[in-house]
């Protein structure tokens, strides 16, 4: 007797701030790639469907995506982890920078 099937994996590559095509709403989005493995023997042996989608934090909306499109956004989530469109490190909320006094404005 011999045991086959499939199972399916899901990864969440990056988060990203865009407009939603569903709500309109300029809200997080998570970029997913959910892959399908076929199986033998419970074991998982090599991928057959790889597939990428973008779904809205805000309404739930799911866009499925070409993988080019993915690797564009994976290395615009990747160079806004590096600093602002100023070239300086984002400040945590709450921090004060050096030499500054909290109370000024």
């Amino acid at each position: 007797m011999i045991i086959f099937g499939t199972k399916g994996y899901l990864y969440q590559l990056a988060v990203l701030t865009m407009v939603c095509g569903w709500c309109g709403n300029p809200a997080a989005h998570t970029l997913r790639k959910r892959v399908t493995k076929f199986t033998l023997f419970f074991v998982p042996l090599f991928p057959f469907s790889t597939k990428y989608a973008t779904q809205c934090t805000f309404c739930g909306g799911e866009r499925q995506i070409p993988k080019e499109e993915a690797d564009q956004l994976l290395v615009q989530a990747a160079a806004g982890q590096d600093g602002n469109a100023y070239g300086r490190a984002p400040q945590q909320p709450g921090v004060t920078p050096p030499g500054q006094n909290p109370y000024q404005r």
